[in-house]
């Protein structure tokens, strides 16, 4: 027997309600309640059916162990994010705000993989044939194994890939594709969990390496269902400053590599183009022996990155002194200056106090805790910085520097770029050989790190 039943689903996170709410109670968000439809089917009372499996349990032992083929996508940082390359008949999941940049990614790597000779197919519900041909036409994607369908119905989406049999396939974007068996409207919560289960049978049914382009909310999480997320084998976002013109490529989700790799891109006119040294890409704009201005070794998965860290402190007029930060952990500054106030005796219950990683880098690691407390420091006294110092550790209650890892990576990083002198902490030193032409400063507490940097 078949009955219909009525539930409401949260639009921004999938979560689903008998009754309809103004407020969500999974994410909070208002008015995103909408009702949906589905039919159930029951089988009769008495009537039981076994489920059977085509393959039985194996000791894991005996099962072969090998390592997964990968499939270069002729970009080196989306490679890097992916763990060195693409794994046939994986789902991979893409988001990012509109227009940062998500379609002409996947348009540019189509290109790079056709132009290996494997065959790609780029369906687009969003934008016309005519359309991606003109992005194509400015990208230089030209290629007879690049096939292009605008399509949002996915039975004639799976009607064209049985036809066509590629080997990679890009669907921009998921929230556009539709079940026309499925009682809702595109985009809808039941849409957006059929219609990548369904995807999700082709990939692994076909050994397909998919790629689906997901829409993201306010908060800029990926839109729809959390299942959405773990369906997938891969979930990357695509990032950046409206105000830049460079693109980070961020993996928070992949089974066939590390979480903590990123790819830099600049978007130019004729598309993404790579960015090799990330480091002077950040460091271009940087002012000399001013106060309040320094540079971290930071570590974003085995690439060691330079960026700038700059700190204002100024005096306030108002009973509750201001604590902003952009690019690192708002607790993270407030340990800092916490330490600064306890340990070094500097009073900034009256100050404002701001921090800001230059260019928009998102610094989540605590090695940037002594190069945030020197731009402090430097800023509240007035002095300036030496120019050529980098500055890592990991700041501790008590005002002590601890050990952070891959020490001698972000060394010779800094070496490379030309800087003169490191402050890192002194247990960083132990089990390896710095390069020529460069001196190391070990610390054991902030105090020794202000003398060394300010002094």
């Amino acid at each position: 027997m078949a009955k219909i039943k009525v539930k409401f689903a949260c639009t921004e996170c999938g979560t689903e309600s008998p009754k309809w709410m103004g407020k969500c109670p999974g994410c909070g968000a208002w008015n995103t309640m909408v009702e949906e439809t589905e039919t159930v089917v029951r089988a009769p009372v008495g009537r039981t059916e076994a489920i059977r499996t085509k393959e039985k349990a194996r000791s894991i032992i005996d099962i072969e162990s090998g390592r997964e083929p990968r499939i270069s996508t002729g970009l080196t940082e989306l490679n890097r994010v992916l763990g060195g390359g693409l794994v046939p008949g994986s789902l991979l999941l893409v988001g990012g705000d509109p227009g940062i940049g998500k379609s002409t990614l996947l348009l540019q790597t189509s290109n790079q993989l056709a132009s290996q000779g494997l065959k790609v197919l780029y369906v687009s519900g969003e934008e016309s044939v005519r359309q991606t041909k003109l992005r194509a036409d400015r990208l230089g994607a030209l290629s007879d194994r690049l096939f292009v369908l605008c399509e949002t119905n996915l039975d004639f989406i799976e009607e064209a890939v049985a036809e066509a049999d590629p080997d990679f396939l890009v669907i921009d974007s998921i929230q556009t594709v539709y079940r026309p068996d499925v009682p809702s409207a595109p985009g809808s919560v039941a849409q957006v969990r059929e219609c990548t289960a369904q995807f999700m049978r082709i990939s692994k049914g076909n050994g397909v390496a998919t790629v689906l382009v997901g829409h993201v909310t306010k908060e800029g999480a990926i839109a729809g269902p959390r299942l959405l997320e773990h369906m997938v084998d891969c979930v990357l976002y695509f990032e950046g400053e409206r105000h830049h013109s460079y693109r980070l490529l961020r993996a928070v989700k992949n089974r066939f590599g590390s979480t903590n790799e990123i790819g830099i891109f600049d978007m130019t006119e004729d598309g993404l183009r790579e960015v090799t040294n990330p480091s002077e890409l950040f460091l271009s704009e940087r002012p000399l022996g001013v106060s309040g201005s320094s540079v971290v070794a930071s570590m974003e998965g085995t690439r060691p990155v330079l960026v700038e860290l700059q700190a204002l402190v100024s005096p306030t007029h108002f009973p509750s002194p201001r604590r902003m930060t952009s690019g690192i952990d708002h607790h993270r500054m407030s340990l800092v200056i916490a330490v600064l106030e306890k340990r070094m005796g500097m009073f900034m219950q009256n100050q404002d106090a701001y921090v800001n990683v230059a260019g928009g880098v998102k610094l989540d690691e605590p090695a940037a805790d002594l190069a945030a407390a020197v731009s402090i420091a430097s800023s509240f006294k007035d002095l300036p910085t030496k120019p050529y110092d980098v500055i890592f550790g990991e700041v501790g209650l008590t005002g002590e520097v601890r050990a952070v890892s891959r020490a001698e990576q972000r060394v010779k990083e800094a070496h490379k770029l030309g800087f003169k002198r490191v402050i890192l902490p002194e247990q960083s030193l132990k089990g390896w050989q710095p390069p020529d032409g460069i001196r190391l400063i070990g610390v054991k507490t902030v105090a020794e790190a202000l003398k060394a940097a300010l002094e």
